[in-house]
């Protein structure tokens, strides 16, 4: 007897055909022409017994599965099992791919499993059958089902009443529950279910300490198994006798809520735990609120539809969140105890899934091909772009395969960066220009329009610091205005002239580069860090109005960055920061991602520290403020800087550790 499997390229299938194929009998898999190099994959995988996967060329949406007729008669009577695994597992598809793939699928291969008179068809169904039953649903119910309004529950259960009614093969039928990566290896093959909330972990994690407390939600019943326990489990459950027309749970037979398998995959992120949830019931007006349909509700529906497409949630997953079914299994678990085939508890494997996601499916996950997916033929001009952050960073986006127009005030300087590029085979433009100059700057948006058409993405680089006390201020209003002109009203005025033509087109991307220090508010810089916050708040007003016209606007907040704008302090020399090219690797960062927010977890603390203990801030910065004299440019004693004491020395490594 052998083995006829749809979907046997899938993830659930592949690891299903690696255990089959021990057996040593030959294995028969429908193959779309799109799947043959997952095929051909999946059978140097077996290594030797890839030699008995067969490739049948079909379709799942076809009569018969559109199996050649000189297929259909070499097969019949020779198949002893029909696995249909072929199926959409999607939460957040439309109706239509679900009821082709789910239901005209399964009545598909009922036909062609009929003709060929196969000694058993096993079902790969879902506890989706239930719909939102309100208790306990065990293998042997089927009709006692809740709301079935979701198309993925809807078709699954018509997609199992097929089985049930018109088979006229023994049958068996499998109920997983959610499928998650392999215990072992963290390996999942998309982000659905669960996953879907494992941004928002991520976020947490990165903008909160790991001891703060959290409020939660106990959340619905969910249900997790990992897939090499379904391929295990499957196996087992098809060749044991006498269990034809029967139903089996491939469930956890530990009932979790949400809550709490948040919590194991916080634990697993490093991220801050709920240790206070509320009950489902505030879940049910979040639900309503998604179907709401008043007029008075659209302005709220659409900002929650926001919050869920920034965090990549597809709205039907909320309902995921007050799900209120549990499923016992009672017979598989005693048939698969007997072979010592068990769940493995969540706690085991949650960090593989965790390890396994931020490395592989995260979508934000940093790295030159996403650069390169992101920018390639893209436009990207930065201003200060001939040395230090801006050079940095026009340097990596042109080897991404952007083209890179460098906007900067020294000829010179410009040209040689400019050199640079195409030097590694890069594209870039100069263009000098004052930037303080409000006729030149007007000048120079004119050119770049006529010029390039248009650009993709602004980075908002160029600026100067001054570090200096107020004290040392009170006859150097200059100070505040220079970097006002420089920091606010040139970044400003690109952003002003740029924006228009972003707009009409419905897309682009404007980054501002910000300090920490108007995070952490930062002695010595008052005049620098004022000019930065306008900065920020101008970049907060305009994301708010042209979100809907598809530009979108990002702050980095950036710590101290080795460049000759920090030069002229001394003591500097002696205190840890970043590399040019450190700071590059963020500000690509930002590009792929596009985060409203972009800083390094010293920037996240301090922000978070000027929140909830802003006394507690200002002794630290007070204490800086001792510990880091004035260099003598900006009024300080001749020689105060000179020698960094050991405690400024241990402050600064401190601080050091806490960057990224």
């Amino acid at each position: 007897m052998t083995y006829f499997i749809t979907g046997g390229t899938g993830f659930i299938g592949q690891r299903l055909i690696t255990r089959l194929a021990v057996r040593g009998e030959p294995i028969h898999l429908l193959v779309r022409p799109a799947s043959a190099k997952r095929f051909e994959r999946l059978r140097a995988a077996c290594g030797a017994a890839g030699r008995l996967l067969i490739p049948i060329e079909g379709d799942l949406g076809a009569e018969r599965l559109a199996v050649a007729a000189s297929e259909r008669e070499r097969l019949r009577g020779r198949i002893g099992h029909f696995f249909h695994l072929g199926a959409l597992y999607d939460l957040g598809a439309q109706t239509a791919p679900l009821e082709q793939a789910n239901v005209l699928g399964t009545r598909n291969a009922l036909a062609l499993a009929q003709e060929l008179g196969v000694g058993c068809f096993h079902h790969m169904s879902s506890i989706a059958v239930a719909g939102r039953y309100p208790g306990a649903f065990t293998e042997e119910m089927f009709e006692e089902v809740g709301d079935l309004s979701h198309p993925y529950f809807r078709t699954k259960h018509e997609a199992e009443a097929l089985v049930r009614g018109t088979c006229r093969s023994p049958w068996r039928i499998y109920r997983p529950g959610m499928v998650v990566g392999d215990s072992s290896t963290g390996i999942m093959d998309k982000i659905d279910g669960p996953y879907y909330f494992f941004k928002i972990i991520q976020r947490v994690r990165d903008t909160l300490p790991r001891w703060i407390p959290l409020f939660g939600l106990e959340g619905g019943h969910i249900n997790l198994v990992p897939v090499d326990f379904v391929a295990t489990a499957l196996d087992h459950l098809a060749h044991l006798p006498g269990e034809d027309r029967r139903c089996f749970h491939l469930t956890d037979p530990l009932d979790r809520r949400i809550g709490a398998v948040l919590n194991v995959l916080a634990d697993a992120a490093h991220a801050p735990r709920m240790t206070l949830r509320l009950e489902p019931a505030l879940i049910e007006t979040l639900t309503s609120l998604t179907g709401a349909t008043h007029g008075a509700l659209q302005p709220l529906r659409r900002m929650l539809a926001q919050l869920l497409d920034d965090l990549g949630v597809p709205a039907p997953v909320l309902d995921l969140l007050d799900y209120p079914t549990a499923f016992p299994a009672g017979r598989a678990t005693e048939l698969l105890a007997r072979a010592d085939i068990r769940v493995p508890p969540l706690e085991e494997y949650a960090w593989r899934l965790w390890d396994y996601w931020e490395r592989q499916l995260d979508p934000d996950r940093p790295g030159r091909q996403r650069l390169a997916e992101t920018v390639r033929g893209k436009t990207v001009l930065v201003t200060g772009g001939s040395a230090g952050i801006g050079r940095a960073t026009a340097l990596r986006l042109a080897a991404a395969g952007a083209k890179v127009l460098v906007v900067a005030r020294d000829p010179i300087k410009l040209e040689a960066a400019v050199a640079a590029i195409r030097a590694m085979g890069g594209e870039a433009a100069a263009y000098a220009c004052d930037l303080t100059d409000a006729e030149a700057c007007t000048a120079l948006i004119s050119r770049l329009l006529t010029e390039q058409g248009q650009i993709d993405v602004l980075i908002n680089n160029a600026g100067r610091s001054i570090r200096r006390a107020i004290e040392h201020t009170y006859d150097r209003l200059h100070d505040y205005e220079r970097l006002m002109r420089i920091n606010y009203l040139a970044a400003v005025r690109i952003t002003l002239g740029l924006l228009p033509t972003m707009a009409a087109r419905g897309s682009g991307h404007i980054i501002s580069i910000s300090s920490i220090g108007v995070l952490s508010n930062a002695a010595r810089f008052a005049a620098y860090n004022a000019s930065k916050a306008a900065l920020e708040a101008f970049t907060r007003c305009a994301a708010a109005e042209y979100r809907e016209r598809g530009v979108r606007f990002t702050v980095i907040n950036l710590p101290l960055v080795r460049t000759g704008m920090v030069a002229p302090t001394h003591l500097y020399r002696r205190v840890p920061l970043l590399s040019p090219e450190q700071a590059a690797d963020l500000v690509c960062e930002a590009v792929v991602r596009r985060p409203v927010r972009l800083a390094t977890p010293l920037g996240r603390l301090a922000q978070f520290v000027e929140t909830l203990a802003p006394e507690l801030n200002r002794a630290v910065m007070s204490e800086s403020y001792r510990l880091f004299p004035e260099s003598e440019a900006a009024g300080g004693a001749a020689g105060a800087e000179e020698s960094l004491p050991s405690e400024a020395a241990a402050f600064a490594a401190l601080l050091h550790g806490l960057r990224r």
